[in-house]
């Protein structure tokens, strides 16, 4: 085996690392972007099912003209979902979909104070010194409100994807009865669960304020980013511009909708194997490496006072964070 000599190892080291460092940028860049054109992919194959659907329905006076307008109200909502779905949300609509009544103001009041109280307790309860203080108040000032934030909002969004199925039956079955499709949204907001009844009350006032239906409805995206919502505005929207049946074409909806939380429930189930073998495959270098500080702590202890420890602590933190972010890639499924 050729060896290095040994002033040129730190240098093969670094080069290996940002080598590994830019391909993993790449394959993250790559998902990204290739998601989006499944995803567009997938708006588009649904669009054109549903022009094909409405325009073949027996009895229209003017099909060509119908389908026309079905092609161009598509088109427009495709255009408005590229927009919206064109980057990350801001923080004050992170904020908004969180339920949070925060102003960007009180968040990062909230960010100072997170990073005040680890600058303390690194101090004052560790006794580190004043850069690594530094960095555990950067670090909770910067995560903690996120990871709050971003918690309350999977949350209030996965409640949302619960409930909404329900909602939309009620609209089902009061279209069916006769009532207005705005009766039907002011049952929803006054009898569904949060944070469903909060979004169709917020329907319901816009509409009140002069803005047509199907313009309100298309603001329920914005708010709550599911697919769910973006079917529920297209059908809307596609009603009120074309006509048709409005109980059968939500009613349709109402089934997807189930179809995709059976399939989400399968999926989860398939994958918690890996999930959990993934658990364990991060959790394990922590867990040795804390009973062989119990057990040998003069053996393990060169790691935390000598360079070269130091050095392998902080690559093998950087390499095991690569592999959590693969790993959680592999396992998490989008729809």
């Amino acid at each position: 085996m050729l060896a290095l000599p040994p002033h040129l190892v730190p240098l093969v080291v670094a080069f290996l690392a940002a080598a590994s460092v830019s391909v993993l940028v790449v394959l993250l860049v790559y998902a990204h972007f290739t998601r989006n054109a499944e995803r567009d992919k997938r708006l588009a194959a649904i669009a054109a099912a549903g022009a094909g659907g409405v325009a073949s329905r027996p009895g229209t006076s003017d099909e060509t003209s119908r389908r026309k307008s079905i092609e161009d109200t598509l088109k427009s909502l495709a255009e408005k979902q590229k927009v919206r779905s064109g980057g990350k949300p801001s923080l004050k609509s992170r904020l908004g979909q969180a339920g949070l009544a925060w102003s960007t103001t009180r968040y990062y009041l909230a960010c100072g104070v997170c990073a005040a109280l680890a600058f303390a307790a690194a101090m004052l309860g560790f006794r580190v010194g004043l850069l690594p203080a530094l960095g555990f108040a950067a670090a909770a000032g910067l995560l903690l409100p996120h990871l709050y934030v971003g918690h309350r909002r999977n949350r209030r969004l996965k409640n949302f994807a619960n409930e909404f199925p329900n909602s939309v039956d009620v609209i089902v079955r009061g279209v069916k009865a006769g009532l207005p499709l705005a009766d039907c949204l002011r049952i929803i907001s006054t009898e569904a669960q949060e944070p469903v009844r909060s979004e169709f009350r917020r329907i319901l006032e816009d509409q009140t304020l002069g803005i047509p239906m199907e313009q309100a409805v298309q603001r329920l995206p914005e708010r709550i980013p599911l697919a769910e919502t973006n079917f529920f505005a297209i059908v809307v929207a596609l009603q009120s511009s074309t006509g048709g049946g409005l109980s059968e074409a939500l009613g349709n909806l109402s089934k997807i909708i189930r179809e995709r939380k059976k399939m989400q429930a399968k999926i989860k189930a398939m994958s918690s194997e890996a999930k959990a073998s993934a658990a364990i495959i991060g959790c394990l270098p922590v867990v040795v490496s804390f009973f062989i500080f119990l057990t040998s702590p003069a053996y393990i202890s060169l790691l935390f006072v000598t360079t070269t420890g130091k050095l392998v602590l902080a690559a093998s933190a950087i390499w095991m964070g690569m592999g959590i972010l693969v790993m959680r890639k592999m396992i998490n499924f989008d729809f």
